[in-house]
């Protein structure tokens, strides 16, 4: 009675399958990338061609190619992208720098916790918009306020992710490398670093693209370089077709900011499969 209702229980069962990974080619997946943006650009060309969208609203996108065209011509657009790019680019590895540092020490030193956790937690919550009138007084409305306000708001997206990253160590795996006489900083590298290298990849794609946002902000203050300056004199103007060229410049360096990021994950943890690979 026993083996007929187990063979008829073992009828109903369905054989399981294993996972199998789909795999496509390169220009398969940049084609499937692109589709998104190149809708968007037909959308927009569509309502400008058609007389839904106006210049007055907003250039279309042959204006727009057009004013690339003059402020390259005329020398503004290289020298604005030097400008906010070192801007940027400072800012970003000062917060950088400080974020990492605070991480380490909080996230791997009791003390360290103890002592500067709740205050960085207090001021994480700040927006670092608020900070722009008080940098304008503190170092009144020269490169260093930008640079500094763009440090701030990339230091603590790095701090979290690497504090968290840090206590999520193997505390097995240290104490290890302790009995085996390696000092604290050479733990630190040799163990902590790589193993919360996945949550520092994450901290350092927040902070980059922070670190863009940051930067919008930063040019508001009295600029009279850069893009945001850029932008000033082409909203005194009503010039739509300039102005979109700047939105799309801030939105191309947050993008290259995210392949930087993954081309890093690429290279220093090739065993990690990428985002969507197994769908």
């Amino acid at each position: 009675m026993s083996a007929v209702s187990g063979a008829t229980a073992a009828e109903g069962l369905i054989t399981p399958r294993p996972g199998l990974r789909t795999t496509r080619s390169r220009p398969f997946a940049v084609t499937v990338r692109a589709l998104g943006p190149v809708a968007l650009l037909a959308l927009w060309w569509a309502a400008s061609a058609t007389g839904v969208l106006t210049a007055d609203v907003l250039a279309s996108p042959a204006e727009v190619l057009r004013a690339v065209g003059e402020l390259w011509g005329n020398g503004q657009l290289p020298d604005a992208l030097t400008t906010s790019l070192t801007r940027s680019g400072i800012g970003l590895l000062i917060g950088l720098a400080v974020g990492l540092t605070l991480g380490v020490i909080t996230g791997f030193t009791r003390i360290g916790d103890e002592l500067l956790d709740s205050s960085l937690q207090t001021l994480r919550t700040i927006p670092f918009l608020a900070l722009v009138p008080l940098f304008m007084v503190w170092f009144g409305i020269n490169e260093t306020a930008k640079i500094l306000l763009i440090a701030v708001a990339t230091t603590f997206p790095m701090y979290v992710s690497t504090s968290s990253g840090v206590r999520n160590t193997d505390p097995k795996l240290v104490e290890a490398m302790r009995s085996f006489g390696m000092s604290r900083l050479a733990v630190v590298r040799e163990v902590v670093i790589p193993g919360a290298l996945p949550s520092l990849l994450a901290g350092l794609r927040l902070s980059m693209t922070l670190s863009v946002i940051a930067l919008i902000a930063a040019e508001e203050i009295n600029s009279t370089e850069g893009i945001g300056y850029l932008m000033s004199q082409a909203q005194s103007y009503a010039r739509t077709d300039i102005l979109a060229v700047c939105i799309l410049i801030y939105g191309l360096l947050g993008l290259a900011a995210d392949i930087v990021v993954r081309l890093l994950e690429r290279v220093l943890m090739p065993w990690r499969i990428p985002q969507g690979g197994t769908r």
